[in-house]
């Protein structure tokens, strides 16, 4: 529900435990919420159980709550660039604007526009977007100096994860 909690589930730290984590279905990853999000060690004093309202003054929050902002600014203006949708306001209170395209003409591009295929072509200014997140999530951590040093490889952010789950369960069946 919170920016924070929204930059922390779009981190390089989530999708590898996710990826790790969760089960297949046939040829394809699949999330599982038991077995991905409940057991993702989230940064210290930054989790789900805990409102966002009670972190909103913490400096690590907040970078990270500007970065995820930022990113889903970029993936929104190319999903729907203004040039090719209008903003119809919804008629029910509450609910965000619809979106529709201006014409014909926009209606065949916006087709073309989904996040898998924007990530299938992974632009350098989503690659930007997403660097600065995981630098902001790996300094939640505590781990911004080996982040930008280039020491966190995927089997070291995924064993110092599991250090962390192990660490907290054994800390809440005490």
């Amino acid at each position: 529900d919170d920016d924070t909690s929204f930059g922390i589930l779009h981190s390089c730290f989530h999708e590898l435990w996710a990826l790790r984590m969760g089960t297949s279905l046939e040829d394809r990853p699949r999330y599982t919420p038991s077995t991905t999000f409940e057991t993702f060690p989230f940064p210290e004093g930054l989790t789900p159980n805990i409102p966002a309202s009670d972190y909103a003054d913490d400096p690590r929050a907040q970078k990270i709550a500007a970065a995820a902002l930022r990113l889903n600014e970029l993936r929104e203006n190319w999903l729907n660039p203004s040039d090719l949708v209008r903003r119809e306001p919804e008629v029910v209170p509450g609910y965000p604007d619809r979106l529709l395209p201006v014409d014909e003409r926009a209606a065949k591009e916006l087709k073309k526009r989904t996040l898998t295929n924007l990530y299938n072509a992974r632009p350098a200014w989503l690659d930007n977007a997403h660097r600065a997140l995981d630098e902001a999530v790996a300094e939640a951590y505590g781990w911004g100096d080996d982040w930008r040093a280039g020491l966190l490889t995927e089997d070291e952010i995924l064993k110092r994860l599991f250090e962390l789950n192990q660490q907290r369960a054994g800390r809440d069946a005490a």
